[in-house]
């Protein structure tokens, strides 16, 4: 029996425009969108400063720090920070402001 291995990259939309973007599972989905020539806001890179928060409508991400900057409230609103979130499925976001 073989373990499956997890694909490289995601499919990833943003769901306000529909633009499609690799959502590479190795790197946070900030980069993943700013590869793909999709603009979103940012400014730390570290999850404190809420400058790209977003809304996830769609998919799964993983956390690689204990604790981003997102309340218990907020993550269960689906509320996500693409500069620190790593996509672990296909994912839809909601861009900030819309």
């Amino acid at each position: 029996m073989t373990d499956a291995v997890p694909p490289p990259f995601f499919n990833g939309r943003v769901e306000t425009d529909a633009q499609s973007f690799d959502a590479w599972a190795d790197r946070p989905l900030l980069l993943s969108l700013e590869q793909g020539g999709i603009t979103w806001p940012s400014s730390c890179r570290n999850g404190t400063c809420r400058t790209c928060i977003g809304r996830l409508t769609r998919g799964q991400v993983r956390y690689d720090i204990p604790w981003p900057g997102l309340s218990a409230e907020e993550k269960a609103e689906g509320y996500v920070l693409p500069c620190v979130a790593f996509p672990m499925t296909d994912v839809v976001l909601h861009a900030p402001g819309d």
